[in-house]
């Protein structure tokens, strides 16, 4: 297996620069396209780390498959992806460098997030999935890691690494029973190893992130694994007043609703979640009419943007 290291240059143009993290698929460098003399962001997945050899050209079409659809994706909430290839069996990613934190880090720093915030976040990963489900994707792996927060308030969501196609012939190219990168944000029916997810599954974790925005914690939280997937499947989370926060009743049962066991019991859509949250965004009254006569943009107010997803 070649390993990577900084200094190193894909396809004679991407020069690693320094490690930014690691996550379930691979590690993440800042590095630089020396052709167009930009940063960015790399991501790099040693195949042979996760896969027989057996399973090798079956890892190969999957990350091909993948790359080419988050490629597609066109949301000012999803990091771009620039390029994607193979050397050696280092599979690597070249997306868009967030200047920000992860959402992970201001939870780490800040514990929980005021109303509007919380909102305003939670609102733009929504428009970030809208398009991405409308292009018959499923993010499968969201997490506070996976949620860039840029110095101006926009919101990006990295990583459909883990994305599966709902279209077409996509499911028998995504290997099931895999664990999911973080159980403490999986949905039921994905911590159960159901192959037939839906956008609703992305939906539970938009839940679990806006419950821990606002509360400060997951809605569910357990030392062992097998507990925790318990929780998700059979109990019922705690409402954030027993977390000692208060919110308006409204965004509480949007909250419940997100996290409902049955996904037929959750919002049909990304776009109805996004429209929901609107009463709770930072500023005035939001919607649809604001395309009518533009303002000064405040980006975390992203009924204001044209590229907010609205229900038909």
């Amino acid at each position: 297996m070649r390993a990577v290291h900084a200094g190193d240059v894909l396809k004679d143009r991407y020069r690693l620069e320094r490690p930014l993290g690691k996550g379930s698929m691979g590690q993440v460098w800042q590095g630089r396209d020396l052709h167009l003399d930009r940063p960015v962001a790399v991501k790099t997945v040693a195949a042979g780390a996760r896969t027989e050899p057996s399973d090798l050209e079956h890892f190969k079409r999957r990350f091909e498959r993948e790359a080419k659809a988050a490629a597609a994706l066109d949301s000012a909430n999803v990091a771009t992806v620039y390029d994607a290839d193979i050397t050696g069996d280092v599979h690597w990613l070249v997306m868009q460098l967030v200047d920000g934190a992860t959402l992970g880090t201001v939870l780490d720093e800040r514990e929980r997030l005021e109303v509007d915030s919380a909102a305003a976040a939670a609102a733009q990963i929504c428009a970030g999935l809208a398009a991405a489900h409308a292009a018959g994707l499923v993010h499968r792996d969201l997490k506070p890691e996976n949620v860039m927060i840029r110095r101006d308030g926009v919101v990006k969501i990295l990583d459909f690494g883990l994305v599966k196609l709902v279209a077409d012939d996509g499911p028998r190219l995504t290997a099931t029973g895999q664990q999911p990168g973080n159980l403490l944000y999986a949905s039921p029916e994905l911590l159960k190893g159901d192959p037939a997810l839906d956008p609703r599954s992305d939906l539970y974790s938009v839940g679990c992130l806006l419950h821990h925005m606002l509360a400060g914690v997951p809605p569910f939280s357990a030392p062992q694994p097998m507990a925790l997937l318990s929780q998700h499947l059979f109990d019922p989370p705690a409402t954030l007043a027993d977390h000692g926060v208060d919110v308006p009743e409204g965004l509480q049962a949007l909250l419940l609703a997100l996290l409902a066991k049955n996904r037929e019991d959750r919002p049909a859509s990304a776009a109805d979640v996004y429209a929901a949250l609107g009463p709770w965004l930072p500023g005035a009254s939001a919607g649809p009419f604001l395309l009518h006569g533009f303002g000064p943009e405040d980006p975390r107010r992203p009924f204001a943007l044209p590229q907010g997803p609205y229900p038909g």
